[in-house]
């Protein structure tokens, strides 16, 4: 059998095909070339007649010359009797390569999920750094290709496209096709500005605690206790205003469709710290129907702005309003990597594809329990 029939101007020269295809060096050693571009040493042996493949590196960071000294090492350890572990050992996939199986591998979020990351990574980061192997890519690199988004004013789209090819590289560490994921080193806080945002301004998360220390030493005022229901349950400002008490079953909240966005039906699974606030609200409903009467006309809902005005004499006019609770409940509950579907019901969004678009108000509801719970734990410890 031919051996050392490569040379490295026929390595260099080898461009990409339509497919994957293979380079042969011989007694197993070939180079593969994949329809990216990518070039990849591999080492082909059997074991107890099982054809097994190692994966050398990437070329030209390995050589030809290194790569058959590999091979070589590698055949001296079997004819020796040395058990050589099977599998993939570290390859070297380019950030597309490792975006696209990722992605692929998804069972657990919507189609429309992972057709909205995947864009994100085709026409934002692709472009820069796709064809670059993982173990290049440092947080310099990724960086420069997220503030060309920043700088041409996608500001809230950057952040999540960070945290999308954040998963990717999470997913690329723990099946070891490299060692470190830079978009970890990137703090979005300080990395990308801030988009300006008037009538619906909402805080960072890191703010959130100290809105909460702030919002605690208003006591029980109902505009106090409307806005840390709202935050409890990220629902809008008006099916909060129009909540009466017997809508509430247990520990869910059944909004009506008469009052959704949407025109759908709604439960709300309520947290422990949300049936504190709505006891304490039936302790004082003075017999109104609704959970937060007006002050003065107690057959009719508090004020629109109660919780504007309120979060404006906090000191945080400008920075947060009520309806912000759904974009600050929305960045918590991806961030920790909670189904999108269920976020998206929470939140009252329905789905855009026919098949999906049949409506379920409970969908989720043990998932969301469970989410709603972690988040009022975060936000009242």
């Amino acid at each position: 059998m031919a051996i050392n029939t490569l040379t490295d101007n026929k390595c260099r020269a080898a461009k990409a095909g339509a497919a994957d295809y293979k380079m042969f060096d011989g007694q197993g050693l070939h180079l593969v070339v994949t329809k990216s571009g990518g070039k990849l040493w591999r080492v082909a042996y059997r074991v107890a007649g099982k054809q097994q493949t190692a994966s050398l590196g990437p070329y030209p960071l390995l050589s030809l010359a290194e790569a058959r000294e590999k091979r070589d090492a590698l055949r001296l350890r079997l004819l020796s009797g040395e058990k050589v572990r099977a599998g993939r050992g570290v390859e070297a996939l380019t950030f597309a390569q490792a975006s696209a199986k990722f992605w692929a591998s998804r069972k657990d979020v919507s189609p429309k999920y992972v057709t909205n990351a995947e864009n994100a990574m085709e026409r934002h980061l692709h472009p820069f750094i796709g064809h670059r192997l993982l173990a290049d890519i440092e947080r310099a690199d990724l960086l420069d290709a997220l503030r060309r988004m920043d700088a041409a004013g996608l500001h809230v789209y950057v952040r999540k496209t960070r945290m999308w090819a954040s998963q990717v590289f999470d997913w690329a560490v723990e099946q070891d096709y490299t060692k470190t994921n830079p978009a970890r080193l990137i703090n979005p806080q300080l990395a990308f500005a801030r988009a300006k945002v008037k009538n619906m301004a909402a805080l960072e998360l890191p703010e959130v605690p100290a809105f909460m220390a702030r919002l605690k030493l208003e006591g029980v005022l109902q505009s106090a206790q409307a806005c840390r229901l709202l935050a409890l349950t990220a629902l809008r400002t008006q099916e909060l205003r129009m909540m009466k008490f017997a809508e509430i079953d247990g520990d869910l909240l059944r909004v009506p469709n008469s009052r959704m966005k949407k025109d759908l039906d709604l439960l709300v699974p309520l947290s422990r710290q949300a049936l504190d606030v709505l006891e304490n609200m039936r302790a004082r409903s003075k017999g109104s129907e609704y959970v937060f009467p007006n002050e003065r006309r107690l057959d009719r809902p508090m004020s629109e702005n109660s919780i504007l005005y309120l979060i404006g004499r906090m000191g945080y006019g400008g920075k947060m309003t009520g309806h912000g609770w759904r974009s600050v409940f929305s960045s918590w509950a991806n961030e920790k990597g909670y189904n999108p579907d269920a976020i998206e019901r929470q939140l009252a969004h329905v789905p855009g594809d026919k098949v999906r678009g049949i409506y379920n108000r409970a969908e989720y509801l043990p998932e969301r329990r469970a989410m709603l719970q972690a988040w009022a734990d975060w936000l009242i410890p």
